[in-house]
């Protein structure tokens, strides 16, 4: 009896092995194809170039290329011709742009005559901006890279990193346990148009948190290290930002992005100063609610922006301590709304806050930056009881 148990065990493993392997025929059959000898290149700005041999005991009937922006939710799916003992695509770059040193994900689709398919494995690539040749220089996970400038310049800018991911640590727990680069450009023209905004000429810095990219442009000389511990910086802490709050970093309102990028600084924009008291006496200033949205893209108007966003944060900051922006911060990321984070943080509406803020740092009449503030509810209210008023004092008529 035990000898029949044991036989039946052994042709019921045997039946089962023979399961699993009759499952494995179509990736068998599918083994036959081979995606070999895969090449990309590009010309910044311009194409990108996607080639592979294809090799199938069964006709071809299509090949594709998948590939997509790590960032980016949708996948470009295009099909490749035949070029000698390759398939090709060219990707036209100049109308379908893709950010500098974009990192793409790239699979290679096979559609044979049978009707079969198959996948290649992934590929990577990194659309780097190779218009210049970039020098490097690393101290653990920063990275900074030049087009221009010697050895000496290279240091200042790992330098100035080093410092300013100093700084940002004291207003927030930075997270540098992944690669963070900077890209140095020589000229705003040079890196207005490696970010396709030709049309921003005040454009001077950029950062993509997403990819953990810092991009700036700082010509060697004289001024190189005061730009440099003002961008860098700056443009860092965006970076680590991001990585601070995750997701919630696209919540948070335009000003406390700006403002806490402006505290980061290592050398502030003296020029800010000239800006707000100019705008004080105008009576220009822009109620900090207005710049929970992002800024205005006229230069003067966005100029002003960034200095009130840093005097604003700095007054929250020095009013408040750094306990409490932190948790401002996390208030913001975790959906609150702009005028609302304040009120639940401080206690204060965002727009009481607005009007110490002048009082105490710019030096305003208080009481007149409340009526300014308070001026469209006035004549709303007013309005309003417009009509009742002239009726009650209208003649009646007699009956």
């Amino acid at each position: 009896m035990g000898n029949k148990i044991r036989l039946y065990t052994i042709v019921a493993l045997l039946l089962g092995l023979g399961i699993l392997l009759g499952g494995t025929d179509p990736v068998q059959a599918q083994s036959d194809v081979v995606v070999d000898h895969v090449r990309v290149g590009h010309d910044f700005g311009e194409q990108i170039r996607f080639r592979a041999q294809v090799q199938s005991s069964n006709p071809i009937k299509k090949v594709s290329v998948l590939f997509r922006d790590l960032r980016e939710k949708n996948t470009r799916v295009e099909a490749m011709t035949q070029d000698g003992d390759d398939f090709l695509y060219v990707y036209d770059a100049t109308q379908n742009l893709l950010p500098p040193f974009a990192e793409l994900t790239i699979l290679f689709q096979v559609e044979l005559e049978n009707g079969e398919s198959f996948t290649s494995k992934r590929y990577s690539y990194t659309y780097s901006d190779n218009r210049f040749t970039w020098q490097t220089r690393d101290e653990g996970n920063l990275r900074v890279h030049w087009s221009q400038g010697d050895e000496t310049f290279g240091q200042a800018a790992l330098d100035a990193t080093r410092n300013g991911l100093t700084k940002i640590q004291e207003f927030f727990p930075a997270d540098i346990s992944e690669p963070l680069d900077i890209y140095i450009y020589a000229s705003p023209t040079d890196l207005q148009n490696a970010l396709f905004k030709g049309g921003e000429s005040w454009v001077a810095g950029h950062a993509d948190p997403a990819l953990g990219i810092v991009f700036v442009s700082i010509a060697p000389g004289t001024q190189e290290q005061v730009y440099m511990h003002q961008q860098i910086p700056h443009e860092l802490a965006h970076v680590l930002l991001f990585r601070y709050v995750g997701d919630g970093y696209e919540r948070l309102p335009t000003w406390l992005q700006e403002g806490i990028a402006s505290l980061a600084e290592l050398y502030p924009n003296a020029d800010y100063g000239l800006a707000l008291d100019r705008a004080r006496d105008q009576h220009t200033l822009i109620p900090i609610a207005q710049l929970c949205t992002p800024f205005s893209r006229d230069a003067s108007q966005a100029f002003l922006s960034y200095a009130e966003s840093a005097s604003f944060t700095r007054y929250l900051l020095d009013t408040y301590g750094t306990s409490q922006l932190d948790t401002l911060i996390r208030t913001y990321a975790d959906g609150v709304a702009c005028e609302a984070g304040t009120q639940q943080v401080y206690g204060q509406s965002l727009v009481y806050l607005d009007a110490r803020w002048q009082e105490a740092v710019l030096g305003a009449n208080l009481l007149g930056v409340a009526l300014r503030a308070t001026a469209p509810y006035l004549i709303i209210m007013a309005i309003f009881l417009a009509y009742p008023l002239v009726q009650f004092f209208a003649p009646k008529k007699r009956a």
